[in-house]
């Protein structure tokens, strides 16, 4: 998916933005069984954003959780493109309406030049799902680290 210029003029992820965004997602997988994990680079080496986020999930070993329950949101900066990725446990429960309703919703931030902020809030949709169809159990376990994984 093609999105409108970032504003060149301030610096994309802060260290506060960076912290604000590992905290979106430890508060979305707290309830959850589910994985989060947002990848960011500057470019995307493929002509399908998808395609990079699939790889980059699998790099990550999103794959192995244990209910197939893991959700990558992947953005490339310098190219302007964005994926959302989730494993087939999560894929099952909430269907492509759910990815495309979250994919708008990145778009619109992003258009509106709230990176930040719609990465946050697409975090919190996707953790609210993931509450949804994957409750907390006793003796989950977060199987997946919660920082930003940078590949710039």
């Amino acid at each position: 998916m093609r999105l409108f210029p970032f504003n060149k003029k301030r610096e994309i992820f802060s260290e506060a933005d960076k912290n604000k965004l590992v905290q979106a997602i430890r508060i979305a997988e707290r309830l959850t069984s589910g994985e989060i994990r947002l990848f960011v680079e500057n470019h995307c080496s493929y002509v399908d954003p998808m395609d990079r986020a699939r790889e980059a999930f699998v790099s990550l070993g999103m794959e192995k959780t244990k209910q197939r329950n893991g959700v990558l949101v992947y953005v490339a900066l310098k190219d302007h493109q964005f994926a959302i990725l989730g494993d087939q446990g999560i894929h099952e429960k909430v269907g492509n309406d759910f990815w495309q309703k979250e994919a708008m919703l990145l778009k619109t931030h992003f258009q509106a030049d709230r990176i930040i902020e719609g990465i946050e809030v697409c975090i919190r949709e996707i953790g609210e799902s993931l509450r949804t169809h994957f409750p907390h159990e006793t003796g989950d376990a977060n199987e997946l680290p919660d920082d930003i994984v940078f590949s710039i």
